[in-house]
């Protein structure tokens, strides 16, 4: 049958696709491309929705802007029975929290954690578990002056571009505050890993060029240090280099480093549900963080199979292994050692030295920052690692309690 050829031509958010192809075949493609948008607008597809829910089993939606009336959270797939109070949270909240010292932003949030629902008599009831943040110190009118200006390292284009308007208040949920919902959630995600005996350690391992000395390392320093570090004369170095970048209007970046002791082996799914990948996933999900690493991450790109791979041996009639490069994960799955993952978070964007950008007239322009900002987000992302990673293991745990039909036949003849 002799086909037909035309070139076609389509515009679609912004993009203008020209091809060449048999009509039939142009009708159908252009007939999915505006099936797609209809789908977009109409919300019937939630494909395309912003995804804000992270999980399967234990699912955790986070809501909310910098600058709206509030933040927070809804937590499904959480057992009933677990003890569970606004105390429990607010420890992690007030890591994270602005106003902590010199080093952090100086909007003055309390962070006070409200729980709505899913908790009875001190205890999870199995229901959802919706909490709420309340924003008392927006200060929104030191952002109008880059409402229709994109700030360079911030989203503000790229948000744009996506959906032709943003809230240029703070970022809105571009915004690092964005992360109360993911941190108040963690909280419970880290109770419920207490309870199985796993226990997380998360730092910063350097800031800026200033790296911890592991033989200096004191675990107990980490939440008395001002910048999350379990090395103090690695802290007081940098706590001088953040003065210089401040008096320069600069600021650093760094890495944070999450150590996971006590996790079972035989967590994680072989191929797209990795227990790597997902963590990775969970932890780049956070705005301010570049790039991710497990054991020895990039390093094992230079090593040799000798070196890189961890034998294994019977130690108190266990398995386990001599080393750990593999970092606690083997093929996605976890083999009983530390899980060690790092997570390199950039520099403050938001900065008050003058730099060159564009406004939406497409007018080269100099903008200079104003507002209230952290010269480095490591220390107050610390927790944020730290929850994202909770978050993770707890969803594969429950992912992983089907994995075996004889425990699945256990579990119900009781």
């Amino acid at each position: 049958m002799l086909s037909v050829y035309k070139t076609f031509t389509l515009r679609y958010n912004k993009v203008v696709f020209i091809y060449k192809s048999p009509v039939k075949w142009g009708v159908q493609i252009a007939g999915m491309i505006f099936q797609t948008r209809s789908n977009t607008i109409t919300g019937k597809d939630t494909n395309h929705m912003s995804q804000s829910s992270f999980g399967n089993k234990f699912k955790v939606t986070t809501w909310g802007e910098s600058h709206g009336k509030a933040l927070g959270a809804v937590i499904d797939g959480c057992p009933a029975g677990l003890p569970l109070c606004e105390e429990d949270i607010q420890k992690f909240l007030d890591r994270r929290k602005p106003g902590q010292s010199r080093y952090t932003t100086a909007r003055k949030e309390g962070d006070l954690v409200e729980i709505l629902s899913g908790v009875f008599e001190g205890k999870t009831t199995g229901t959802s578990i919706s909490l709420m943040v309340r924003n008392t110190d927006q200060r929104s009118r030191d952002y109008g002056n880059i409402a229709y200006s994109y700030r360079p390292g911030h989203a503000d284009y790229t948000f744009d571009q996506k959906y032709g308007f943003r809230d240029y208040r703070g970022g809105g949920r571009s915004s690092g505050r964005e992360t109360i919902g993911r941190v108040a959630a963690g909280a419970i995600a880290s109770k419920i890993l207490n309870q199985l005996g796993i226990s997380i350690t998360t730092y910063s391992k350097s800031i800026g060029n200033v790296e911890i000395d592991y033989n200096k390392l004191d675990k107990d320093n980490i939440l008395k240090d001002t910048l999350y570090m379990p090395d103090k004369e690695a802290s007081a170095k940098a706590q001088e280099l953040l003065k210089e970048k401040i008096a320069d209007t600069d600021s650093v970046g760094g890495i944070i480093e999450c150590v996971v002791k006590n996790m079972p082996a035989g967590v994680g799914e072989p191929v797209f549900e990795k227990l790597d990948a997902n963590l990775s996933k969970a932890v780049m999900s956070i705005g301010a963080v570049k790039g991710v690493e497990i054991g020895d991450g990039f390093a094992v790109a230079s090593a040799c199979g000798s070196e890189n791979n961890d034998n294994f041996k019977i130690e108190n009639d266990r398995i386990v292994k001599s080393t750990n490069h593999a970092g606690g994960i083997l093929g996605g799955i976890s083999d009983g050692s530390d899980i060690v993952l790092r997570a390199a978070v950039k520099p403050t964007p938001s900065i008050a030295k003058t730099q060159s950008t564009v406004n939406k007239s497409n007018e080269e322009i100099e903008i200079s920052i104003h507002g209230r900002h952290d010269p480095i987000i490591v220390p107050r992302a610390v927790v944020v690692v730290e929850s994202m990673v909770a978050l993770t293991l707890v969803d594969m745990l429950f992912m992983s309690m089907t994995s075996k039909m004889d425990d699945i036949i256990d579990f119900f003849k009781k």
